[in-house]
């Protein structure tokens, strides 16, 4: 302020202007706490802001009006190459990138635009298994009575043969029984699994899979191990034979589809921490995909429909045990608790 002026005041003139530059001052501290409050505020905000981005299940990617990314979260960078494959004149859409599939829904606001991508492959798969399933189910019971009337003549006409001629009528029981499995497995899977827990001895499973290796047909030689225990387990027993029937049948397949010099298979039961754990070993071809091992009506056998080790799974599950495989050695086991 001019010195002149300022001499020129009397004292209520310079008393008031005391108090004004007060109050001026006292509104400065004023506005600037309060721009501290707003700053720790929007400070808050964007810290929320930035959690629930990086919590979100989608990717999310935040671009700029030259479509430059200026925020993305941890999903979105865990798919680099996903926002190049979306179309941005699509404000819905629906996409397939490396065998997983997307919900697409884009968003421009204020120059920016928000793109975001859901996985929405495990929803797909379940309507592919439903309409599969739905398929199947009423394929399965158009066969059945076919089935069954040509398995009832196949074994008259196996009492009726001649010796010479048995092993061929044999060999057509085989195949129908194949065909049985497989329908029977259908509509079991289809309608759900529903265990009947029974006490039994686990050797009777070694007889049902002495069984099942007499009744399926193949041409290679195999060595067969089977080591079980003598003891008892609570489970539904013809769901377990059904499981282990499923991987021996397996294992053969593998083992014809590779040719292997000395082909064996071997069963081996073990008591392990309170835990059954029963492992069928194998050394036909290996995993091709482990990613479609046990999906269902999903298989890169040359023989089976794909559901063995998915129906296995799920009957594993039931009985609140797992179901896995390893690579080295080739084997696929099951652990059940045994409480």
């Amino acid at each position: 302020m001019n010195e002149n002026i300022l001499k020129s005041l009397d004292a209520t003139e310079k008393e008031t202007l005391q108090k004004g530059l007060e109050s001026l001052i006292e509104q400065t501290y004023v506005i600037e706490n309060e721009y501290k409050v707003l700053n720790e505020n929007y400070n808050s905000l964007r810290a929320m802001v930035d959690e629930i981005i990086e919590v979100l299940p989608s990717a999310l990617w935040i671009l700029d009006k030259e479509k430059s990314i200026i925020l993305q979260n941890k999903e979105a960078l865990k798919n680099p190459k996903l926002l190049s494959s979306i179309s941005l004149k699509k404000m819905r859409d629906e996409l397939e990138f490396e065998g997983r599939f997307y919900a697409v829904k884009i968003i421009a606001h204020n120059e920016k635009t928000i793109i975001s991508a859901t996985d929405i492959s495990d929803e797909k798969r379940n309507e592919r298994l439903a309409s599969m399933g739905s398929v199947a189910a009423h394929l399965a019971h158009e066969i059945r009575n076919p089935i069954g009337s040509i398995s009832l003549l196949a074994s008259t006409l196996f009492s009726r043969s001649e010796l010479k001629n048995k092993h061929i009528v044999l060999e057509m029981k085989k195949a129908i029984d194949r065909v049985e499995r497989i329908v029977n497995s259908t509509l079991l899977f289809t309608k759900g699994v529903h265990i009947n827990t029974l006490n039994f001895n686990l050797l009777e499973l070694k007889e049902e899979c002495e069984s099942a290796i007499n009744s399926y047909n193949f041409s290679s030689p195999i060595q067969f191990e089977l080591n079980f225990l003598d003891m008892q387990i609570y489970a539904d027993k013809a769901l377990l034979g059904l499981v282990l029937q499923n991987l021996i049948y397996n294992a053969i397949d593998a083992i014809e589809e590779n040719e292997c010099e000395n082909p064996e298979i071997k069963i081996i039961a073990e008591s392990k921490e309170n835990n059954l754990i029963l492992r069928v070993y194998d050394n036909g071809c290996k995993i091709k995909d482990e990613n479609l091992v046990f999906e269902a009506f999903k298989t890169t056998k040359l023989k089976g429909n794909g559901l063995g080790l998915s129906l296995s799974k799920e009957i594993i599950n039931a009985h609140r045990g797992e179901l896995s495989f390893e690579k080295e050695p080739k084997n696929f086991y099951f652990i059940l608790p045994l409480t």
